[in-house]
């Protein structure tokens, strides 16, 4: 997850680099931002809290959702495509395609889960092999912002003595700068995939089990948390990182019962198909805690990497399930992202 400002300066980059001007540069930039007005979109739709069946709610996530069909693949041939037709500018259209695509693969390439492949696929998949606040990633796309301001302030006079012969040298090799600054970013953007799968396939050999590199997320620039099955009962969670390999180790309980619930198997297995039925899959290792108030059965469920990455709020969702004893009746409360909880409505599930 890369912030809009990058995004931007990736656009600007692509641009310059292609000796773009005027209009077409600014919409080079702009389409670097575009896949992200889903973000306002999908806002409006629940802020309107739309009433609809769970099949077309789920297909309108699909659609608007925040980081889905606006960051596939489709959607960028689309809008590339409408490039093409209307302007018939091979060198624009090939600029607007690298902003769309930058734009999408460094969403992919950082911590969040995305469904490239729609509407041909609706599994989610991620890389996560870079720390969305990884300095190169977000320094260097803002160096055109800086150099094209400063251009400018020297361009009206504003600015004098050094700095203004420092302008003149950029202006003398723009063309080869900004060519160099996309080499390092495809370099780096090539090297940390790789870098992440002989970490995944060390530790892996190491736990003599499969750790999943999809689900191997970076807490900073070169450490990870991972986890997977250990037994029936309990995952293991890791932090590794590529200094030290396995840094810290901790078990966690799948499902933990507070009291004496005989059927409280039920009750989870009751919860996990409901949230499967959901269209925001976020929780790769679902951890299952059951209490029992009164006439009802709570089921809260997270994901077993909750606890040991504070500063990711994608790890932050959790469901709470209150199921009516006495009836099938049932509520569903959750706070997404880190965010308050709500009460979620029955077209959530289907």
């Amino acid at each position: 997850m890369v912030n809009v400002i990058s995004h931007m300066g990736v656009g600007l980059l692509i641009g310059l680099a292609l000796s773009l001007k005027g209009d077409k540069l600014r919409a080079v930039v702009l389409l670097s931002v575009l896949p992200d007005l889903d973000y306002i979109l999908y806002s409006a739709f629940v802020f309107a809290n739309i009433n609809l069946s769970p099949e077309n709610r789920n297909q309108l996530f699909y659609l608007i959702g925040h980081r889905e069909f606006m960051h596939s693949i489709l959607f960028i041939l689309l809008i590339t495509s409408l490039l093409w037709f209307r302007t018939k500018n091979w060198l624009f259209t090939v600029g607007g395609f690298q902003s769309l695509f930058f734009h999408s693969y460094l969403d992919y390439v950082t911590s969040w889960k995305m469904r490239p492949l729609y509407p041909f696929s609706t599994d989610t998949s991620i890389m996560g092999a870079v720390y969305f606040f990884d300095p190169l990633l977000n320094l260097l796309p803002v160096l055109p912002l800086f150099i094209v301001i400063i251009g400018n302030l020297s361009h009206r006079r504003i600015i004098k003595g050094k700095i203004k012969r420092f302008c003149t040298f950029i202006a003398n090799i723009d063309d080869k700068l900004y060519a160099s600054l996309i080499i390092l970013l495809l370099f780096w953007l090539a090297l940390m995939p790789i870098s992440k799968a002989f970490l995944i396939n060390n530790i892996s050999l190491t736990e003599e089990t499969e750790i999943s590199y999809q689900s191997t997320y970076p807490e900073s620039v070169n450490r990870f948390l991972t986890a997977y099955s250990y037994n029936s009962t309990h995952y293991k969670v890791l932090k590794i990182s590529y200094l030290s390999g396995i840094e810290e180790s901790s078990y966690v309980e799948k499902v933990s019962v507070e009291g004496n619930i005989s059927d409280s198997g039920a009750y989870v297995k009751r919860a996990e198909n409901l949230y499967r039925a959901g269209v925001s899959q976020e929780i790769d290792y679902p951890i299952y805690k059951v209490s029992e108030s009164n006439d009802t059965v709570t089921v809260v469920l997270s994901d077993a990497r909750n606890p040991y990455l504070a500063d990711v709020a994608y790890f932050k969702s959790f469901y709470r399930f209150v199921f009516d004893r006495s009836s099938v009746e049932y509520e569903v409360y959750a706070g997404m992202y880190g965010g308050r909880e709500e009460r979620l409505g029955r077209n959530w599930f289907g």
